[in-house]
């Protein structure tokens, strides 16, 4: 599945020139490498401040485009939200109020992991000289959790995985909640209620219905008992 955001995963940041400390520090770490090649040794030692801070612009921004071209072929992510009540966020991912919102226990793998997104109004800068010198690709790593504030409403948090198009599963235990659309069938209730009945006893559920007094879904906790219990404790003919 790809994303709704043309930028997502895909951004492609403004890359700071390094000054002209930077660039001579980063020019005097390349010449210590023992492995240095004579030609790029020589490449290093003759150009000018100038062009070398070219050199560097350059390679950094081919790596980073590389670095995201790849991403969006090997890598998977998986998206959580911080709320459960937004209209926008049913209409676009609850099956527009049909269907369910699962809620978890951040404390249980693999929630461990999982990053929040940040939200700019412009397009993030990434200090290559940073990068460079601290050896540190936390900033291009941020890339991939960064989007436009227009999408800040989603309140978002998501997991980066090694690999693409592939299913992952979660111990039964990190499930406590679902959280029913307020238009879903009752068809769909019985049977989310019986599966999870027989795998965790501890999930609570909650039924959505729309705010009369503000522009939300507002949800009640049920207890759900099938036909063959309530039939049990005489609550069925």
């Amino acid at each position: 599945m790809g994303f709704n955001d043309p930028y997502d995963c895909a951004l492609t940041p403004n890359i700071e020139s390094p000054s002209d400390e930077e660039t001579e520090l980063l020019r005097n770490k390349y010449l210590s490498k023992a492995d240095l090649a004579d030609s790029q040794r020589y490449e290093f030692t003759t150009k000018s401040t100038q062009e070398l801070r070219e050199l560097f612009l350059r390679s950094a921004h081919g790596a980073i485009k590389q670095s995201t071209d790849q991403f969006l072929k090997t890598r998977g992510v998986t998206c959580f939200s911080e709320k459960n009540d937004d209209l926008l966020m049913w209409s676009h991912y609850g099956g527009r109020y049909k269907g369910v919102c699962l809620e978890f226990d951040t404390e249980v793998d693999p929630f461990g992991k999982i990053k929040p997104v940040r939200y700019l109004p412009e397009l993030p800068k990434v200090a290559v000289a940073s990068i460079l010198l601290h050896n540190t690709f936390d900033p291009v790593l941020e890339l991939y959790c960064t989007k436009s504030a227009s999408w800040s409403y989603e309140r978002e948090w998501r997991a980066i995985h090694s690999g693409a198009g592939t299913r992952f599963v979660y111990a039964p235990e990190a499930l406590t909640g679902v959280y029913f659309g307020p238009d879903i069938d009752t068809q769909s209730v019985e049977i989310v209620c019986l599966v999870l009945a027989g795998q965790n006893e501890g999930v609570r559920f909650y039924k959505g219905s729309r705010s009369s007094t503000e522009f939300r879904v507002l949800f009640s906790e049920f207890t759900y008992t099938s036909h063959l219990q309530a039939k049990k404790l005489g609550l069925l003919p």
